[in-house]
């Protein structure tokens, strides 16, 4: 019955494609910062909060900044942030922002500034940010769950940006910018990543995929996106692509710009005795040659979404995107 919902709830979601998303769609749980109007909410957490039931259900953000922990536990849940371009993350003018840090508060997902907990959760053109910064692990998302969206979102941090950990679950992000320095790609999520940018802001390795057992299917795969940084400093071959969180880690890039921000060897070390499986396939760029990386597999061809998203991935992830 709830996988049922969800297909009608993306039925009833055409609004959510469109160039433009300048007002909330009907039946929508209004979120307004700065002349909030009867019925609506002034803060992200409060609409959550008001939740009840089982069905589908749309939160509709207005621009503005947003200082708040936000924790999603309703399932069938989308959260549209107002734009004028849905298209990807550029034109984002909704934020979510906080600075918790791990060692101080709980963990990983504990110190998230937004608590992804509940499936079939779909995201659209926000910002969310860790601004806490370097020297603890800072999480700006945490993807708990399975079927779970992300679509024109940024997400901002320093070290473990986002958390796509679930075990034996799919998770989608499509046209996304995420930002980070240290391992801010990480967890065990089969997770697709796809016409996104991933933005360095610092030396360190972009990925830290803690797939536990080799029997586990997950992957993470980067396809067709751009590899980047800020520009603040020059990190020219101080860039990686991944180091193993757990024994088994499994990452592939393919079809993606690779430049000369990936140091030669491409890949570092983190777990004791681990035996990962790092590909590429298809890359181009002055970071793009394999003929130095080290802890490499090579494969013949690219991954696709059946192998990392299961047959039926059509039927909840956002296809328009």
């Amino acid at each position: 019955m709830q996988l049922l919902q969800f297909f009608l709830a993306l039925a009833l979601l055409p609004f959510a494609f469109a160039v433009s998303r300048s007002s909330p769609p009907a039946g929508a749980i209004v979120v307004r910062q700065s002349g909030t109007k009867s019925g609506e909410f002034s803060t992200i957490s409060a609409a959550v909060a008001s939740l009840s039931g089982s069905g589908p259900k749309t939160i509709f953000i207005y621009a503005g900044t947003y200082k708040e922990q936000v924790s999603i536990t309703y399932s069938n849940l989308t959260i549209l942030g107002q734009t004028t371009d849905t298209g990807n993350w550029k034109n984002n003018v909704v934020t979510i922002t906080n600075n918790l840090n791990a060692q101080d508060n709980g963990g990983n997902d504990a110190c998230a500034t937004l608590r992804a907990e509940a499936p079939y959760f779909n995201l659209y053109n926000v910002n969310v940010a860790n601004t806490y910064g370097a020297g603890k692990q800072a999480t700006a998302v945490a993807a708990r769950r399975s079927y779970q969206g992300f679509y024109g979102c940024q997400f901002t941090g320093y070290q473990d940006t986002l958390l796509a950990d679930v075990a034996n679950g799919y998770q989608y992000y499509s046209n996304c910018n995420i930002v980070g320095a240290v391992d801010y790609i990480y967890g065990g999520a089969s997770a697709w990543f796809g016409e996104c940018t991933l933005t360095s802001n610092g030396g360190g390795a972009i990925t830290a995929n803690s797939r536990t057992l080799n029997t586990d299917p997950s992957y993470y795969v980067i396809d067709s996106s751009t590899i980047t940084s800020t520009g603040s400093t020059d990190l020219t071959s101080k860039v990686y692509l991944g180091r193993p969180w757990r024994q088994y880690a499994r990452v592939v890039f393919q079809n993606s710009d690779l430049p000369a921000l990936i140091n030669p060897i491409g890949y570092s070390t983190l777990a004791a005795g681990a035996t990962p499986i790092f590909s590429e396939f298809g890359n181009t760029g002055a970071g793009a040659s394999t003929s130095k990386r080290v802890t490499y597999t090579p494969i013949s061809a690219a991954i696709t979404k059946n192998q990392v998203l299961g047959s039926n991935w059509k039927s909840w992830t956002d296809t328009s995107y």
